[in-house]
Order: C-alpha cells, then sequence, then structure tokens
C-alpha cells in the first residue's frame, strides 16, 4: 500500500519528519522546495514543474502542495492509497481549509478519489511545539482513521492542540467545522498593511472544531469537496 506524505511548509519542516515517524508504514515523501503556507489551492499551470530525486522515497517539487499531490498521484506512484499532509505548524480549523496548502494538498487527492487527511497542529504562543509528542499523538489518530472506510469526494481534516507540558492525553474528537472568519485585522503604515490578526481571538462556536481544539482536544471534521 503506497501512503504519500507532503506538505506546505517545505520538505526540511519537522512537521514532516513527525508525520513520517507517526506512519507505521511505508510511505513515499513528495514535498515542496520552500514554503507555501497560505496559498491556498494554487496550483502551476504555466511554467514547468522540476524534481528532484532525493531517494527512491523521497522527492523535492519545484511546486505547490497541490502539484505535489497530482505529480506523486501521476507521475511517481502507483497504486496510491492514501495522502497525509502535514504536520502543519499552525491550525487550520474551520474556513482555514479555503486558505490552507496543507489541506489543498489532500482536498487534490479527494479530487480523485484517493482518501487523504490534513493535519495540523496549532501554535499557542509562547508555547513550542513537542514534535516528538505530536508524532505520538498521530499515530493514535492515523491507527484510528485508517479504520473508517474512506467517503469518496470527502478528507479528514485534523487539528492537534497546543497543551501544557504534563497535561493528560487529549481526547479525539469527531465535530463540525466552524465558518466563522479569521480575525481580519492590519497594521497601517503609510501605503502598507500588514496583517496582524491574532489566530487565538477567533470565534469559538461551540462544539465546532476551533472551539474543540482550543479547549485542548484533537479536533477531526470531514471536509467534503
Amino acid at each position: 500500500m503506497t501512503i504519500i506524505i507532503t506538505n506546505d511548509d517545505g520538505i526540511e519542516a519537522p512537521g514532516i519528519k513527525a508525520l513520517q515517524k507517526a506512519v507505521k508504514q511505508q510511505t513515499i515523501i513528495v514535498a515542496p522546495t520552500q514554503e507555501w503556507s497560505g496559498c491556498g489551492h494554487r496550483v502551476t499551470t504555466t511554467q514547468p514543474i522540476e524534481i528532484y530525486p532525493r531517494s527512491q522515497s523521497e522527492y523535492a517539487i519545484t511546486g505547490t502542495p497541490a502539484d505535489c499531490t497530482r505529480i506523486a498521484i501521476t507521475h511517481l506512484c502507483q497504486d496510491v492509497k492514501w495522502v497525509l499532509a502535514g504536520i502543519n505548524a499552525g491550525g487550520n480549523m474551520g474556513t482555514d481549509v479555503y486558505i490552507s496548502g496543507t489541506c489543498a494538498a489532500a482536498r487534490e487527492a479527494a479530487m480523485h478519489k484517493i482518501p487523504a487527511i490534513a493535519i495540523s497542529h496549532w501554535i499557542k504562543k509562547p508555547l513550542i511545539i513537542d514534535w516528538e509528542l505530536a508524532a505520538k499523538w498521530t499515530a493514535d489518530i492515523l491507527s484510528k482513521l485508517f479504520t473508517i472506510p474512506p467517503e469518496t469526494g470527502t478528507f479528514w481534516n485534523v487539528n492537534i492542540p497546543h497543551i501544557e507540558p504534563g497535561t493528560p492525553e487529549p481526547e479525539i474528537v469527531f465535530c463540525q467545522p466552524s465558518i466563522d472568519p479569521l480575525p481580519v485585522k492590519y497594521h497601517i503604515e503609510g501605503n502598507k498593511l500588514s496583517y496582524c490578526g491574532e489566530y487565538s481571538k477567533r470565534t469559538r462556536t461551540p462544539n465546532t472544531d476551533v472551539d474543540i481544539c482550543f479547549s485542548g482536544k484533537i479536533a477531526i471534521t470531514q471536509i467534503r469537496l
């Protein structure tokens, strides 16, 4: 069974290494050469995409996360059973799925009727992500999701909470995605606007993925095309 791993933080990001560690089966990494955070479902159609093989199971791609999925399933790999995207450094909850390159990589797989999971880790400043712990929790999440028969035209979106060291294991909760927007706030200097919205101040509608994750639990939503 071929499992593709990709991300939007770039092939050198610690999150993709943590995801590879979490998967107990053989994987093939097909990931961008650079960071594409917030690129949405952008694809490259007007210029060549270069492939840099690092080994028989790792490829760096000069394209977007969605490009990586496209190239993996059409050019690099046979019989792809799952596409896993992440672990993203930062949350991708609710309406973030339209902005996130991580979610786009999973969505591209779903478009081709391939089961997919996008995994992100919320950052609660000033805490630092413990990637070893993230890998452990992700392994538990995958063991659960791999046993659920995949539904065509959907993908799973997972958000891991950022909790204090020593906190009990977070509960896994299946919930609905928030439809509330991110905080839209800019710092203005002359004619330049710099985004300064604070992620942690977004609306916490009860029982949505934002509320669940901010409450210290692992939020899993099913996203439909």
